[in-house]
């Protein structure tokens, strides 16, 4: 169930949904003007604040759509501090393009990756300086309605499912439940692995999709800790199950939901301390001093500092840590799978809708 704050914020949350619904239809209506392009643009986004795991659901994106296409990922750069439009260099800081086009250029250095708030803009200078590109993947651009992507893709955490939840800020949506029907593609987030089909019915029927529309469950799977500085203990000796009682964790977070994470943590050590930060936080000199403050009350004989792969690269940057500390640091990796043996349909459907749109018309060689 979806979080409510304070009652008295209800009437905010009125007020809110009055003036994005007024936005809705003035670009429903024709009134204001969309951009739409020829080129095929996929939008990965959802109408609630944070949390349903964006970032992973367009790095699979572009993954997949990499082995056939040339692909391009546009982000805003949450929080950057630069200006304009950026392409992300392997030498590029979390404050000029932002934590997750960072992560997604360092994880796929193929890809072309830039930031633009302006995804009009930043989509007409991709195609300008790469007009080979064949397809633009956009991150977190659902409410971006002065663009119409050619496909949207819609997410929704199954822990606060959006047709659960409130407008801002008495709940956490950007827009009323009512505008999934934008999405061609809804999907439900960080599902359990072990959910019953009982339960994707009775969500499937929660959710009332549009005839045109496809629903499909994913789930969030942590893969082997990686040495956050380059060296440490070797992945498969961090976690061993005879040694869980004497292990203790310092789990840094600076997401929207680290719930999941701590979970699966909590079956790795007899000790956990939690350094939650908001999210997309930005460490500096005092952190440091917290950090230090949350080790030293660790009990444990051996211990490990564990972090997200989005904290990761905002962590790299504090250059702060010393050694020997650095080796003891790590971060664990995430990727998505589809449930019930949907991966396949879904790809299949990624992948015919870019063919069908390419500008030349033209069959992929894949």
């Amino acid at each position: 169930m979806a979080k409510k704050r304070s009652i008295f914020l209800y009437p905010f949350s009125l007020l809110y949904g009055f003036v994005t619904a007024v936005k809705n239809f003035l670009y429903n209506s024709g009134i204001l003007k969309s951009f739409e392009f020829s080129i095929p643009v996929i939008c990965v986004g959802n109408i609630s604040v944070g949390g349903t795991g964006k970032t992973p659901h367009t790095e699979y994106l572009a993954g997949m759509l990499s082995r056939h296409f040339k692909v391009a990922v546009l982000s805003r750069g949450f929080k950057r501090k630069s200006p304009g439009f950026l392409y992300a260099e392997p030498d590029s800081l979390v404050e000029e393009i932002g934590d997750e086009p960072k992560q997604i250029s360092g994880k796929y250095p193929g890809i072309i990756v830039a930031v633009d708030r302006n995804r009009v803009n930043g989509i007409k200078k991709i195609l300008e300086d790469y007009p080979e590109t064949e397809v633009i993947v956009l991150d977190d651009a659902f409410q971006h309605r002065r663009l119409q992507p050619g496909f949207s893709i819609l997410l929704s955490d199954f822990g606060r499912l959006i047709i659960e939840d409130s407008m801002l800020p008495y709940g956490n949506l950007r827009e009323h439940a009512h505008n999934m029907n934008r999405a061609d593609i809804i999907l439900i987030t960080k599902s359990p692995q072990d959910i019953s089909a009982i339960q994707r019915r009775l969500i499937v029927k929660q959710i009332n999709k549009a005839p045109y529309q496809n629903l499909y469950f994913t789930a969030l799977t942590y893969l082997p800790p990686v040495p956050l500085f380059g060296e440490g203990t070797p992945a498969e000796d961090l976690f061993k199950p005879d040694e869980r009682s004497k292990t203790g964790i310092l789990l840094i977070t600076g997401i929207a939901n680290p719930g999941l994470l701590y979970e699966y943590l909590k079956n790795k050590a007899g000790e956990i301390v939690h350094l939650r930060f908001k999210d997309h936080h930005r460490f500096d000199n005092k952190d440091n001093e917290k950090i230090y403050s949350a080790w030293n009350s660790i009990k444990s004989s051996v211990k490990y500092v564990i972090t997200t792969e989005k904290d990761a690269v905002r962590l790299r940057e504090f250059i702060n840590i010393a050694e020997p500390d650095r080796s003891l640091f790590y971060y664990l990796p995430v990727e998505i799978n589809f449930l019930n043996d949907d991966k396949e349909e879904f790809d299949n459907i990624i992948v015919e809708y870019v063919r069908k749109n390419k500008r030349n018309n033209r069959i992929s060689q894949v």
